[in-house]
């Protein structure tokens, strides 16, 4: 969501600022071809009058000093006239000792010109024939204040546009994120699915978000159901399996066999290949990986009512205690937890002496299970083997008996990590490491 704010107020930035400073920029450049304009009336004004202003005397022609204006006889006044006719040239007093170049076009000069002590000029060019003469007559007047002006008017705007996007930016930070206010509310509620707190999104949402979470709720029911539907097949599969099994092998042990006795003990040893390879493939076929929404393992629920099972299973005065942080919810199947917990706890039930511990543990990786028990345990020597590659944890092992290859499967199927250590209860412990889920 922040990242979908933060490229919305980018753009939205990025577009003001451009077409502000578009239309500020236009707004001078209109404004300034505007005055230049009206002063060009002006200038052409004072060139008409420097015009009448000359006249024919005794030594010829000359310029009425007092038809000129005033402004023309005060130095550097920011009025200026140059007037050039037969290889003679007249200067306005206000130049004082500078020139002023003739442009070599008459009318208003697209550039400025420079003038005295820096000032930028706007300048125009007249031609006329009078008296019997020709008079080229340039006329300039100082244009830096007026840029000057547009300069502090550049300032202001980026001052008042600055302070306008900025406005608008939180205006509109403010609209989005109101806007954006159901979408982080349904990504919270996904996380809780994936925490197990919820089994669907709440339905009561804006009504552009109502389809998306109705079908969010609709995958979510149509997963579960079809994983349900998988195992209780499977379930029947297997029951359905059973009792043809039961039947060859009450057949195997029939008299008519006894007869023939490496028939009948190779047909008994392949009937049990059948059956716990069976019972293997069913049991990993069952494995949900990743908990659906709302099916996690929730420690504080679950662990008391299979601790009173296994109490009341082995009721040989054991120890049975479990220890995990308050609140821990696992974030695997609960039945796939269930049946790993209860092989590896009934399994340590079986060898322990007095006592039985679980310890659930979260850390920044994952998740750590330890299983303990104060029974015999399984020599060092003999764990590699126990654990190696090709070896079933179903097989019997002397001094303590497994029986638990589906373990094995639901935690390769959740990319952790199965070991054999010495308890500090003196007998055996089963650890197993679990990362976090993708």
């Amino acid at each position: 969501m922040r990242s979908i704010q933060r490229r919305l107020s980018l753009g939205l930035a990025g577009v003001l600022l451009l077409v502000g400073l578009i239309l500020a920029q236009g707004s001078l450049w209109l404004f300034d071809l505007s005055l230049r304009s009206y002063l060009q009336s002006d200038l052409e004004d004072e060139t008409q009058s420097l015009l009448i202003a000359l006249a024919r005397g005794q030594s010829g022609i000359q310029l009425d000093e007092r038809r000129l204006d005033p402004s023309f006889q005060q130095p550097f006044s920011g009025h200026y006239f140059r007037i050039d006719f037969a290889e003679r040239s007249w200067r306005s007093r206000s130049l004082w000792d500078r020139s002023l170049d003739v442009p070599k076009a008459a009318g208003l000069q697209p550039g400025l010109g420079d003038g005295p002590r820096g000032q930028r000029l706007l300048v125009y060019r007249a031609d006329y024939h009078r008296l019997g003469q020709s008079f080229v007559i340039t006329a300039a007047q100082d244009y830096t204040p007026i840029l000057q002006a547009f300069r502090r008017l550049q300032w202001l705007g980026l001052g008042l546009g600055g302070g306008t996007l900025l406005l608008i930016l939180l205006a509109q930070r403010y609209t989005v994120r109101s806007a954006l206010r159901p979408l982080e509310r349904v990504r919270t509620q996904i996380v809780q699915l994936q925490q197990g707190h919820r089994s669907e999104l709440d339905s009561q949402v804006p009504q552009e978000l109502e389809p998306l979470v109705a079908q969010i709720n609709r995958l979510l029911n149509h997963t579960e159901d079809t994983l349900k539907r998988s195992r209780n097949a499977l379930g029947n599969l297997g029951h359905a399996l059973k009792t043809p099994l039961a039947v060859l092998v009450s057949l195997s042990n029939r008299d008519e066999l006894r007869a023939l006795p490496e028939l009948q003990s190779n047909l008994r040893e392949q009937l049990l290949q059948i059956e716990q390879r069976l019972a293997r493939e069913l049991g990993r076929a069952r494995l949900a990986g990743e908990a659906l929404p709302g099916a996690h393992f929730d420690c504080a629920v679950e662990l008391p009512g299979l601790f009173s099972t296994l109490g009341m299973i082995h009721s040989h005065g054991l120890q049975l205690d479990w220890l995990a942080a308050p609140g821990l919810c696992l974030p695997w199947d609960r039945e796939d937890l269930l049946e790993l917990l209860g092989n590896l706890l009934d399994n340590a039930c079986k060898w322990a002496d007095a006592a039985v511990q679980l310890r659930i543990e979260q850390h920044a990786e994952g998740y750590r299970l330890c299983i303990d028990d104060d029974g015999p345990g399984i020599a060092p020597e003999r764990r590699e083997q126990v654990l190696g590659r090709g070896t079933r944890l179903d097989e019997q092992v002397s001094g303590h008996g497994l029986g638990l290859g589906i373990v094995r499967d639901i935690v390769e199927a959740w990319n952790g990590t199965l070991s054999l250590q010495d308890s500090p209860l003196g007998g055996l412990r089963v650890m197993i490491e679990l990362p976090l889920p993708r």
